[in-house]
């Protein structure tokens, strides 16, 4: 199962090329995909016209979305925050330290095309999707 971050959505709905987006428009149809509730959230709070809006939410919840909170996520995101500062590295969102650690926890690879997950994976075995 591969869960797609709201980074790799925006550029999707924005029409971006880019090498994530060309891999999620490969994978539409052919591989299991799904979203957190945050990263819904996160896709759908940028539109600005109500009929893309509409249209995105459609589309996205054809998709299964998982409730990405509770406390064992928030307690083992906390711990790879901590985890990661004592290396130095410091996660710049909370939302991605939440989605990252979901991943992690329900061995789910992840497509995205921010920046913050790249110590997940070079640290605690998060599996990204290339």
């Amino acid at each position: 199962m591969w869960l797609i971050d709201s980074s790799v959505w925006i550029d999707y709905f924005n029409g971006l090329s880019t090498p994530q987006t060309d891999r999620l428009d490969a994978a539409l149809g052919y591989e299991s995909l799904c979203l957190g509730d945050i990263i819904l959230c996160e896709v759908l709070q940028g539109f600005q016209h109500q009929a893309d809006f509409e249209q995105a939410r459609a589309a996205l919840l054809m998709f299964p979305i998982y409730p990405i909170g509770g406390v064992e996520i928030a307690l083992r995101s906390a711990e790879h925050y901590r985890f990661l500062r004592q290396r130095g590295i410091t996660i710049r969102k909370t939302i991605d330290c939440l989605i990252a650690t979901f991943a992690i926890v329900n061995g789910m690879a992840l497509l995205h095309s921010d920046r913050d997950f790249d110590p997940f994976e070079q640290y605690l075995e998060l599996e990204i999707v290339r």
